[in-house]
Parts: C-alpha cells; sequence; structure tokens
C-alpha cells in the first residue's frame, strides 16, 4: 500500500512508482498530480483535443525534454509516458 505523501500529492502509488524509477520528487509529483486530475488522460480524448501549445506547456511543466522539437503527436506520447 502507497504511503501517504500528504495533499500535495494526489496519486501516492504513482509518485512512489515514479520516485522508486528515478525520477526528482518535483517530477514525480508533477507527473502524479496531473494523472489524478485527468490532464495524463491515457483512455485518449483529451490530450488529443489540447492544441500544440497546451501540450508543450504540460510538457514543460513535466519536466520533459527535448519538447521543442517535437509535433503535437510525439508531445501527445511524451506526456503519456511521462
Amino acid at each position: 500500500m502507497a504511503r501517504d505523501h500528504g495533499s500535495q500529492i494526489k496519486n501516492d502509488g504513482l509518485y512512489e512508482k515514479l520516485r522508486q524509477e528515478g525520477a526528482s520528487k518535483e517530477k514525480a509529483a508533477r507527473i502524479a498530480n496531473a494523472r489524478a486530475n485527468g490532464s495524463l488522460d491515457s483512455g485518449g480524448g483529451k490530450l488529443e483535443e489540447r492544441t500544440k501549445a497546451e501540450l508543450y506547456d504540460e510538457a514543460r511543466e513535466i519536466g520533459i525534454e527535448g519538447r521543442s522539437k517535437m509535433d503535437k503527436d510525439a508531445l501527445v506520447r511524451a506526456i503519456r509516458k511521462g
């Protein structure tokens, strides 16, 4: 069972998994919280409906490198991968 990391972390299980995989605390928190609020929707739809600029901003927020060279589809894949 995932440890409670406080109210600032919305998905404790994902946060712990990302930390174990080597993500920084900040990056793990951003990804876990984005997944919890639906902005990393893995079922399709939400991300594809966004503009490239919105996807770029999301990628910047969660720390995805190389985002400036990505097209919209690549940004969607990178955001989902986290």
